[in-house]
């Protein structure tokens, strides 16, 4: 019999009882569809991580210290950065931060409670990528100076005085007055902080007036953020900043007291946190298609019991087995096939509308369209020869003998 009279036979067998094959694609449907979507929440999850991390700032390298390390929170020095900016070759800005306990701002009738402190070195905006959109940052002079001069973030600006301009209103922090000299451009939530929530200080003063008194303190700082002339100059200015804090420090270098990092190993470390998320994702999907080829595989050994006076009659006729088991084949792979092609439309389709209503970023990933179209055809063959081989292997005569 021919290939296309064999597929005419088999369409025709799966078109006896329409909702049935319909009700068995479900399952091939629903995985090829788990597929497409689970792996474009996983893309979708790596692309946000790396745009905000990415949003931090370019070629930026961060310093911080090792978590573990006893007195860690006094390991980084302001000097520490002053050293770094005069020695080390090949950057174009540093920027030393400290975050104090979070305090009250008020200005005129309106406070704020709990809001987020960030003394900073003059070199901030430029580090960071973050540039004023009103007014300017505070310099290097001022900073020497303990000058008490405050930058907003957008948000702050806005609670506080609303759409008139925050330049050269005065603003209190805790107990102490500041005048405001700039408004920090609108940022939004970056890796979970917002940045224009937050108000912006010399970091001297933020050592003179909202760190612990003790006399024990030092002007330790939380973080130290460099930004290296190009892509190239990274491993340079890495180098050289790990043998010269070592060398401050006075610790050995390959067990250093301090982390040194850049924008790629954080990405590469949160990408290995979610391959697990996306590997477990993987095996829910991979475990929809397998429920889907054994409903396939239920379904193709109930059609063979039901039609097993048709199959003696065909073979009674002349049919071969081979042809037979061909017939039964098709059927499965046309199945599985139909529910593949829904599937891919309906995973398609979902991650779109999901990246759009969802809470989730998604990222459709190219090759998972034929991935999951492919493991629906293997499913088909593999789920469907079984049953293929059972009616291939009836009796004639014992066939036309069932009722």
């Amino acid at each position: 019999m021919k290939l296309r009279k064999i597929f005419h036979t088999a369409w025709e067998g799966l078109m006896l009882n329409k909702v049935r094959s319909f009700l068995t694609t479900l399952g091939v449907i629903i995985g090829v569809a788990s597929v497409i979507v689970m792996l474009a929440v996983s893309a979708g999850a790596e692309a946000s991580i790396a745009e905000q991390i990415n949003a931090l700032g370019a070629n930026l390298i961060i310093i911080s210290p090792t978590r573990g390390t006893p007195g860690a929170a006094k390991t980084l020095q302001l000097d520490d950065a002053y050293a770094i900016a005069e020695q080390v070759v090949g950057t174009t800005g540093i920027s030393a931060e400290q975050s104090p306990a979070a305090q009250n701002v008020r200005a005129g009738g309106v406070t704020l409670e709990s809001i987020p402190v960030i003394g900073t070195t003059a070199d901030f905006p430029s580090v960071r990528d973050y540039a004023v959109a009103e007014g300017r940052y505070f310099s290097i002079d001022e900073d020497d100076r303990k000058a008490k001069l405050v930058v907003l973030g957008s948000g702050i600006a806005t609670d506080l005085f609303g759409t008139e301009s925050a330049i050269g209103q005065t603003v209190t922090v805790a107990a102490t007055k500041f005048t405001v000299i700039g408004v920090m451009e609108t940022k939004g939530v970056v890796a979970d902080i917002d940045y224009d929530g937050r108000i912006y200080l010399p970091i001297s003063i933020v050592f003179q007036k909202y760190m612990p008194v003790s006399p024990l303190r030092t002007d330790a700082v939380r973080t130290i953020y460099l930004k290296a002339e190009s892509q190239e100059q990274m491993d340079s200015v890495i180098a050289q900043t790990t043998a010269l804090l070592a060398e401050r420090h006075d610790v050995d270098p390959a067990r250093p007291d301090f982390t040194v990092q850049t924008q790629q190993d954080i990405i590469a470390t949160q990408e290995a946190t979610t391959a697990a998320f996306r590997d477990l994702l993987a095996w829910v999907a991979g475990i929809s298609l397998l429920v889907g080829g054994i409903g396939i595989m239920n379904i193709m050994l109930v059609s063979v019991t039901e039609r097993t006076r048709e199959i003696g009659l065909r073979q009674a006729l002349g049919a071969r087995a081979s042809t037979v088991l061909m017939q039964f084949l098709i059927e499965a792979i046309i199945l599985s096939l139909a529910g593949g092609l829904v599937g891919v439309i309906i995973g398609v389709g979902g991650s779109y509308l999901f990246d759009i209503f969802g809470t989730m970023r998604t990222e459709i990933v190219p090759l998972s369209i034929p991935l999951a179209f492919g493991a629906a055809t293997i499913v088909g063959i593999f789920f469907g020869y079984y049953p293929a081989t059972q009616a291939a292997k009836l009796d004639p005569i014992e066939a036309l003998r069932r009722e």
